[in-house]
C-alpha cells in the first residue's frame, strides 16, 4: 500500500498543565499557528491537522513505555510524519535549542524497507511527541 497524498485532517485533544506553556511550546517552538482559543483550550494547526490543548493538569504526562529498538518508547504519543528535509531541520532546531529528548534523533531500519528517521521528546506538560520521516514515503505502511 502506498501513502495517501490527500488525507483528511485529524483532530486530537490532549491535556496540558498551563496554556501559556502550551502556546509557547506548540506555537513558538514547533511553529504551529494558533487557531481559536478560550480560557480553557487552544487550537493549533499541526501540519494541517487540528490539535487542541485542554487545560487539565491532573491528566498530564505519560506513564507506560514499550521496548522498541532498545529504547523505552512512551506508549501514549502523537506527532507527524515529515519529509526528510523537514525532519532534519526540526531535529537541528530542537537540538540547537537544548531540547531534552526521550529518544535522540536517529535512523531506524537503515538500508531496509521502511527506513525512517525518528525522535521523541516531551512537551512541558509531559505529553510525548514523535516526529518521523521516511527515506521513501511509499514505505509508510510497508511490512
Amino acid at each position: 500500500m502506498t501513502a495517501q497524498t490527500n488525507l483528511p485532517p485529524f483532530h486530537l485533544a490532549f491535556p496540558v498543565r498551563d496554556l501559556a506553556e502550551a502556546r509557547a511550546f506548540y506555537g513558538d517552538k514547533l511553529g504551529c499557528p494558533e487557531g481559536r482559543s478560550s480560557p480553557d483550550w487552544i487550537d493549533f494547526n499541526f501540519y494541517g491537522h487540528q490539535i487542541v490543548a485542554h487545560l487539565s493538569p491532573g491528566e498530564c504526562g505519560h506513564k507506560a513505555t514499550s521496548a522498541v529498538d532498545s529504547h523505552n518508547v512512551p506508549v501514549r504519543h502523537f506527532g507527524a510524519v515529515l519529509s526528510m528535509e523537514q525532519w532534519e531541520a526540526m531535529a537541528k532546531r530542537l537540538t540547537d535549542t537544548g531540547t531534552e529528548f526521550v529518544i535522540e534523533p536517529y535512523i531506524r531500519f537503515k538500508g531496509e524497507v521502511g527506513e525512517q528517521a525518528t525522535m521523541f521528546f516531551l512537551d512541558p506538560s509531559g505529553n510525548a511527541l514523535e516526529f518521523k520521516a521516511f527515506k521513501n514515503m511509499d514505505s509508510l505502511f510497508a511490512k
